[in-house]
């Protein structure tokens, strides 16, 4: 079974240093589990039914996030504060800028 192509980019910003880093995987790349892992964090955080901006109230030296899901011609960005994100997506972003790919 050929799975569906999908590349996400995390780009994160702000923060004591405010210095941004952007970490981009390609999940077909990937070895099998860890892309399994990818696409069904994606899904459980109902990803591409997010808004494009989820509100967050400003504190200094947090983090934001900027999120894109680019899967079979589709693509859609989220803009999330490190305060204002559920499990999933802490989950998914954490597992992205941890990753080595």
């Amino acid at each position: 079974m050929e799975e569906k192509s999908m590349r996400i980019t995390v780009q994160r910003t702000g923060g004591f240093t405010a210095i941004p880093i952007t970490k981009t995987v390609d999940v077909t790349a990937m070895p099998t589990n860890e892309a399994t892992q990818l696409r069904q964090m994606v899904e459980a955080a109902d990803f591409f039914d997010l808004p494009a901006e989820i509100p967050s109230t400003s504190q200094p030296d947090r983090f934001v996030y900027q999120i894109s899901v680019e899967q079979e011609g589709k693509r859609h960005s989220v803009t999330v504060g490190e305060t204002a994100m559920g499990p999933d997506m802490k989950s998914l972003v954490d597992l992205l800028m941890k990753s080595g790919h």
